[in-house]
């Protein structure tokens, strides 16, 4: 049993799920979410960009929790699992931290389109699932 990899594929699945509530809340929701400004209006707008995107990234998170549940043994064995899962965790990692980081190192306006609150919350949680992924995946190693 490998909780930490249960954890860590119920948080990308629950992360999946949130996106996908952005493409029917509408506006709203990308705005509340942190998806910025500019995505809020795509989306008032029609646009498809936005739910094409959304859809992409929750297909993502569903793919890498799908890889935490295959580690910890929920499901059957994927392909390249323990390679899958250290990049997993790399990504959430290097996510986390270049979120820490980025906003007070660039004037970019695509990294200030969303405000500081947004960066430093959502990189913490980034940090959150990426430990989760290293526990789980450390432990997955061992065994």
């Amino acid at each position: 049993n490998n909780i930490q990899l249960i954890i860590a594929g119920s948080l990308s699945i629950l992360a999946a799920l949130l996106h996908v509530c952005c493409i029917f809340g509408g506006p709203d929701w990308y705005l509340f979410l942190g998806a910025g400004q500019r995505m809020a209006q795509l989306a008032a707008q029609g646009d498809p960009y936005p739910t094409i995107a959304t859809l992409v990234i929750a297909s993502i998170l569903t793919g890498w929790g799908l890889y935490a549940f295959s580690g910890a043994g929920v499901i059957f064995k994927l392909p390249l699992l323990k390679t899958c899962l250290v990049l997993i965790t790399a990504i959430y990692f290097v996510r986390g931290f270049a979120g820490l980081v980025a906003p007070f190192l660039t004037s970019d306006p695509v990294v200030h389109q969303n405000s500081i609150t947004f960066w430093v919350l959502s990189s913490m949680i980034c940090c959150v699932y990426g430990t989760f992924y290293l526990l789980g995946t450390a432990k997955l190693f061992r065994q």
